[in-house]
């Protein structure tokens, strides 16, 4: 088999482009909320569960790499802040302290989603769970469409808008902030190099961690995508008026 169609190379190479894009749609959706919206006080009540729980993300990714907490901010006209000493492993906890959002708040999403559909009646559809399948980028464009038309159109739930006005929050921080990337670029580097030297050595073992390593970080980008398209479809209002 051509390496370079190998199906380790192409789910890698997938998951930096779901990384990326990930990163984008947040970046724009927080840029055309902070725009639009009338009052700068209304922006921070939409965002600021999101930026508790970013915040809350690099506090965790501290707590798991050994890096002292020095200062937490949680709301300022600069937004949120966490300020901590070097971890042990700059580089790589850096990396994990930049990043954390993007991975902790689609888990935060997920949990909440489990919530409303058991309390709050809301019907919304189970998100595939890896990038393995055909239709997998199908139902990426499909899912969150059919969860607003049955919510909101044929079944209409007020819970729903509760769900979404958290579910916007949350996108709104879902991507780390240029500093937190200043701060995770070597690591990232040094991280994507390392992966693609595994693919292309060939060794069955280490490619087979590398696998199971990218369906875990896969699955949970697939679901924050899932997410951010279905706070791009409340925010098309503002989209328009942005543009």
């Amino acid at each position: 088999m051509d390496l370079f169609q190998s199906p380790a190379l192409v789910t890698y190479v997938t998951v930096i482009v779901m990384f990326i894009v990930a990163l984008v749609i947040s970046r724009i959706l927080d840029r055309v909320w902070a725009r639009t919206l009338p009052w700068p006080r209304i922006y921070y009540l939409v965002s600021a569960p999101g930026v508790v729980v970013h915040e809350s993300a690099h506090m965790a990714g501290c707590l798991l790499t050994g890096a002292k907490i020095k200062n937490v901010v949680f709301f300022s006209e600069k937004g949120g802040s966490v300020t901590y000493a070097t971890p042990p492993v700059p580089w790589l906890g850096n990396l994990i302290i930049g990043t954390a959002p993007l991975f902790f708040i689609p888990l935060v999403l997920a949990i909440i989603t489990g919530i409303f559909v058991q309390y709050g009646g809301c019907i919304l559809p189970v998100t595939p769970i890896s990038l393995n399948t055909s239709g997998a980028f199908v139902l990426l464009v499909t899912t969150p469409v059919s969860i607003i038309y049955q919510n909101l159109i044929v079944h209409f739930n007020g819970w729903f808008l509760l769900y979404l006005f958290i579910n916007v929050s949350l996108v709104l921080s879902l991507a780390p902030s240029t500093q937190d990337l200043k701060n995770a670029a070597a690591g990232l580097l040094i991280l994507i190099g390392f992966g693609f030297a595994i693919i292309f050595s060939g060794i069955p073992v280490a490619v087979g961690v590398l696998s199971g390593f990218l369906l875990l970080i896969s699955t949970g980008l697939f679901i924050g995508l899932v997410f951010e398209l279905i706070a791009f479809i409340a925010s098309i209002p503002l989209i328009a008026l942005y543009s």
